[in-house]
């Protein structure tokens, strides 16, 4: 048996770091196993082609929403942000003309002015609407969710107006919310790409009417990349950590989870090790916990719980990343139009959204449900290089990244081999300027099956939060929103609980807050588990003042 800790957090992904952090600078010996060989789940920066790639897209937004950075001293640790000059640059694939949506609402409005004047009340009147609703809502996911704290909050700050669209607009779809104020697809399209494109799911879906927030949220929170990739995040949270006297497993898969009398008791890896702890935090897809970790009797709730979760259906994964080293920028055909209008703004180091037509995406979502790939696939495309020149291979060299939606697991014929990632390179071009193909030096893709094999994300899939706010408020499917399981000491956190997606962090922060709660109020079931199943523990250090909860 290997020596314990007070908890032990299963996943090196942000969430599962950012959880584990708050836990060490509040005196709790602390315990990071990750399955590879190094941390950072997919906001990972790797190394490939001689070139460092994001895992995953680089723009952060939310996280920077959230006092995180400052509470575990991150730019101590290395994390710095840049910032590009815009937000986004929409373009399209049937070659419309593109819009710019810079942090500034004014500047957003009057660049709207040159090709789709039409819409600019419309945005204006849009914002007016949703900026009271993205405020309270970037209020709400800062704390665990439930209907009396929302009702009390609202009361409190004279937003009561706000949360009831809130929740008028969370029953809808997003499609519905942004159709009632822009009749020009145009507006709609790139708030869906980033909204429910990226979750997998069509925008007339119910309960996906926050989506229409994007735009918004955009204005509020500022766009911005680590200096040196999008690892820089974990590796700064993991320098915090370890600072705080944390402690980092990898190549450390788990196998199992011990449970004696309903409590956890530790973990058991694949080699056989177990490893005893006072609380577990799952920071990975919880149909693997609930469906291959349990090893033991368990009460009659976790035992629900269980039968639950196995009764959930899963999912494929549907996204891939071209990452390419190029010896120019990846100039766009409009882009020196672009360059006209809005003089000084370097519109290459924002991240480009290439939108399908409102046809063309009804198709690809038929498509992918029969396991094919659509003709214009959804993409979010950057060259980190433009705006961090540390990232560039060579002089004169930059990475390009196109990341593909749309790109189902199940491909017939399988992913190794395919032409599919070939073919968006070729649909980029129609976009570029004349001469792209002849400035790729070389290029990789990570598909669904690559994301399996070395993530180990079952199928390709990034699980993500998908519940209503009336189901999150109150309180269903518990173990997601409120971090805690029926098996005593077991917490999950992640992309798959509140509020999920994207890098936030918010679930890693909250979850740390609620095992330190508990671990404070005297975790007694799973510490006498734990002392019955033998095994050293550590003494449970005296936490001191709270630094968790510092603004």
């Amino acid at each position: 048996m290997s020596r314990g800790a007070d908890v032990i957090v299963v996943g090196g992904g942000h969430n599962g770091l950012i959880c584990a952090a708050y836990l060490a600078r509040a005196g709790i010996d602390t315990l990071v196993l990750e399955a590879r060989s190094e941390v950072g789940g997919c906001a990972s920066t790797v190394t490939d082609l001689g070139a460092r790639f994001n895992i995953c897209h680089c723009d952060h937004t939310m996280i920077r929403a959230l006092p995180i950075v400052d509470e575990l001293e991150l730019e101590r640790h290395g994390l710095r942000y840049l910032s590009p000059d815009a937000v986004n640059v929409h373009l399209f694939h049937d070659h419309s003309p593109p819009w710019v949506q810079f942090h500034d609402p004014e500047a957003t409005a009057d660049g709207l002015a040159h090709h789709y004047p039409h819409q600019v009340d419309a945005y204006r009147r849009y914002l007016a609407d949703a900026l009271p609703v993205a405020r309270f809502v970037l209020d709400v996911v800062r704390t665990h969710p439930s209907a009396a704290r929302l009702s009390a909050r609202a009361a409190r700050s004279g937003k009561r107006e706000a949360a009831a669209r809130m929740m008028r607009w969370a029953r809808r779809s997003a499609h519905d919310v942004l159709a009632s104020y822009f009749d020009d697809w145009h507006l709609r399209l790139p708030a869906i790409s980033t909204g429910p494109t990226v979750w997998g799911i069509p925008a007339t879906t119910p309960n996906t009417g926050l989506a229409a927030l994007n735009y918004a949220t955009r204005h509020l929170v500022g766009t911005g990349r680590p200096q040196g990739g999008s690892g820089m995040l974990p590796a700064a949270t993991r320098a915090s950590f370890e600072a705080a006297g944390g402690r980092v497993r990898c190549d450390a898969r788990v196998a199992a989870l011990t449970v004696r009398d309903g409590a956890v008791t530790g973990v058991r890896l694949t080699d056989g090790t177990e490893i005893p702890a006072r609380a577990v935090v799952a920071a990975c897809d919880p149909h693997e916990v609930f469906l291959h970790w349990l090893d033991g009797a368990l009460p009659p709730a976790a035992a629900r719980a269980a039968a639950r979760w196995r009764a959930r259906p899963t999912f494929d994964g549907y996204e891939s990343k071209l990452d390419a080293v190029l010896s120019a920028p990846p100039r766009f055909a409009a882009l020196a139009e672009l360059e006209g209008l809005f003089p000084g703004v370097n519109l290459l180091t924002p991240t480009a959204t290439v939108n399908p037509t409102p046809a063309e995406l009804d198709e690809a979502h038929r498509l992918k449900a029969e396991g094919r790939v659509a003709g214009h696939p959804t993409h979010l495309v950057n060259a980190p290089t433009v705006l961090d020149p540390t990232m560039a291979p060579a002089p004169g060299q930059h990475v390009f990244s196109l990341e593909t939606l749309f790109t189902p697991y199940a491909l017939p014929g399988g992913w190794p081999g395919s032409s599919e990632p070939a073919r968006w390179l070729e649909l980029w071009a129609s976009l570029a300027e004349p001469g792209f193909p002849d400035t790729v030096v070389r290029w990789r893709a990570m598909t669904p099956d690559r994301y399996e094999s070395e993530f180990f994300m079952a199928r390709g899939h990034a699980p993500s939060y998908v519940a209503s706010p009336l189901a999150t408020l109150t309180g269903r499917n518990r173990e997601l929103s409120r971090y805690r399981t029926p098996i005593g000491g077991l917490y999950l956190t992640g992309a798959a609980t509140f509020p999920g997606a994207g890098i936030f962090g918010a679930s890693g922060r909250n979850t740390a807050h609620t095992v330190q709660a508990d671990l404070r109020g005297g975790l007694r079931q799973p510490l006498n588990a734990a002392r019955r199943a033998g095994g050293r523990l550590p003494r449970l250090a005296s936490a001191g003042p709270d630094r968790s909860s510092r603004r």
